[in-house]
Order: C-alpha cells, then sequence, then structure tokens
C-alpha cells in the first residue's frame, strides 16, 4: 500500500479523537502545565499574557489535523497494527522530526532560550504523537 492510497484507509474516528486528545493535552500543557516556564523560554515572563484570537486557538487544531492524518496514513501504509510498533514509530517520528524540527525552528535571533523552548515544546510533540499512535493503532 502506498502513503497516498493509505488515506483511503484512515479511520476518521480516530484521528478526530487524536485531534481532540491532542488539542487537550497542549491546552493543559502549555496553559497550566508550563504556562511560566514556556514564557520564560519565550522571553516573556514579565509581560501580561494578551487576549489571543481564535487563530491561536483553531490554528494548532488545524495543524494538529494535517500531523494526525498523515501520521495515521504511514502508519496504514507501514502496516502498523500493534501496539509496541506504533510506539516505536511514534518516538522515531517524533523525535527525528517533530522534536528535531521545534529546535531547528526555537535556533533562531528571535528565541531567547531556544534549547529551554525546545526542551518544553518538544516534549509537548512527543507526547502527542505518541497519545496519536496509539489512538490510531486502537481503531
Amino acid at each position: 500500500m502506498t502513503v497516498l492510497s493509505a488515506l483511503g484507509s484512515i479511520n476518521w474516528v480516530a484521528v478526530l479523537l487524536s485531534v481532540v486528545a491532542c488539542t487537550v493535552i497542549g491546552g493543559v500543557w502549555f496553559a497550566v502545565l508550563f504556562a511560566k516556564p514556556y514564557a520564560a523560554a519565550l522571553g516573556r515572563e514579565s509581560t501580561p499574557q494578551p487576549t489571543q484570537p481564535a487563530l491561536f486557538y483553531g490554528g494548532p487544531a488545524v495543524a494538529t489535523l494535517f500531523v494526525v492524518t498523515t501520521t495515521a496514513a504511514l502508519m496504514a501504509a507501514l502496516g502498523i497494527d500493534a501496539i509496541g510498533d506504533a510506539v516505536v514509530f511514534a518516538l522515531v517520528i517524533g523525535v527525528g522530526y517533530l522534536v528535531a524540527n521545534t529546535v531547528i525552528i526555537a535556533i533562531n535571533p528571535n528565541m531567547p532560550r531556544p534549547l529551554f523552548y525546545s526542551l518544553i515544546s518538544g516534549a509537548y510533540h512527543l507526547i502527542g504523537i505518541v497519545v496519536t499512535a496509539l489512538i490510531v493503532v486502537a481503531f
């Protein structure tokens, strides 16, 4: 099965559950568990929290939909249907693409603490992809 043909075999209930799970995890991760460290990583620990437009809530959910759909298609194309294989797949993709890309994005002159930011955001992405893979393999 090719990745393109695998798109037709995606379980959309699993995709939607994964998007909801990642969105909830992200909300708790960045707004509750790591709100102060995340602000410090961005150099905004003493800046009042501005009111966020809808883009800051809906945008990540839409982007997560693409990540989850791609993950489900890759898992289908690779024939991943066991929990252990799903976890290994998620860790390889999570570290190799998501965490690494987070580090690449963070290392720029506008990010005051790029490695701290990478640790917080990268860990969220790694947890999210593992949760996604587990939900997809469960369906």
